[in-house]
């Protein structure tokens, strides 16, 4: 039954009607075989078809139909049309760039590719795959940390790519003194939450100085909140084989000492954590006391553990039922 369990993950209808079919999943099991998963993917073209027709009707009644994506929304970050996006970064860049002006200091509005770069480089690094970066540095939040403004980083920093060589290298020109003023301009308290940072991750709320004033009169009220959620996954996530698959992906963790209920909620929980470690991100890794880097260790430890059991649940578990959602809710493949 572990076989025929991870066949019916994969073909994304997993609900509680599932369980009272747990006998009929036998006639399936004689008639594809002992491993279903193995003839639907190997098998030859006859018996695939077999056996791909028996899911087909035997969980046709729990094949819940996706809601149609409503008029206006979007694939992209906060449900924004790609249209819409490249608008958005646009005018957000160069709203930074008066602002910053203003306060006397020189900032070049980013380009959309440039912004893009920053936003693609999130778990991302030369030679590695996604999945060998989630297994060797966690979601890079607190595997990173050094203290220093990303203007400074030299290993992996998406923030730093999202800013643009030209303004690392303003900031880079200016004295120490000089720089923390640019950045208290830039960015407030909070120097990670660059604007190409927060718009991968779809938090606004963490940005500050001139990238909160200009990001408040580029996207909604609700946009800038913690709590706004992506409408597009907010829909997904109200479909009952995402719920039952998310509820399967819940218990997993659970199993194994992680308490989460959906993926979204671990890398916000993880800057929270690096947060009040790190005085809000202003502590230097080398001015830390002993027991900081420590704690420090051990958070890295976490994330690093987390990460990976929550990479490998999602990828096999949550995302064939997000792509067949996207597919009915849009029509088309989203890319």
């Amino acid at each position: 039954m572990d076989r025929l369990a991870t066949a019916i993950h994969e073909f994304a209808l997993l609900s509680d009607e599932i369980v009272d079919r747990a006998p009929t999943l036998l006639v399936v099991a004689e008639r594809c075989g002992r491993d279903p998963v193995r003839i639907i993917r190997r098998g030859n073209a006859m018996k695939r078809a077999i056996c791909t027709g028996l899911f087909t009707i035997l969980f046709a009644p729990v094949m819940a139909a996706a809601a149609e994506a409503p008029k206006g929304l979007g694939t992209e970050e906060f449900g924004l049309s790609p249209r819409e996006l490249v608008q958005a970064i646009e005018k957000t860049e160069e709203l930074i760039a008066r602002c910053m002006s203003e306060q006397g200091f020189k900032y070049i509005a980013a380009d959309v590719d440039t912004v893009r770069a920053g936003m693609s480089a999130d778990k991302s690094l030369p030679g590695l795959s996604e999945e060998e970066f989630v297994n060797r540095y966690g979601f890079g939040v607190s595997t990173f940390y050094t203290g220093l403004p990303p203007q400074l980083s030299t290993g992996y920093s998406p923030a730093r790519v999202g800013l643009g060589e030209r303004n690392v290298q303003i900031f880079r020109k200016l004295s120490p003194a000089d720089q923390a003023a640019y950045n208290r301009a830039l960015f407030g308290d909070d120097t990670s939450s660059t604007f190409a940072v927060a718009l991968e991750i779809e938090d606004m709320s963490r940005t500050g100085g001139c990238t909160r004033k200009a990001v408040a009169q580029t996207f909604k009220p609700d946009q800038l909140k913690a709590s706004h959620y992506n409408p597009q996954d907010a829909l997904i996530n109200k479909d009952s084989r995402m719920k039952a698959a998310l509820g399967y992906w819940q218990r997993e963790m659970k199993k194994i000492g992680f308490e989460y209920g959906h993926p979204d909620e671990i890398e916000p929980d993880l800057r929270n954590r690096l947060n009040a470690l790190t005085e809000g991100g202003k502590l230097l890794v080398d001015k830390m006391s002993a027991d900081q880097k420590a704690a420090l260790r051990k958070l890295q430890d976490f994330e690093r553990s987390v990460a990976a059991k929550a990479f490998k649940m999602s990828e096999e578990v949550l995302k064939p039922v997000e792509e067949r959602i996207q597919e009915e809710m849009f029509s088309r493949k989203v890319q």
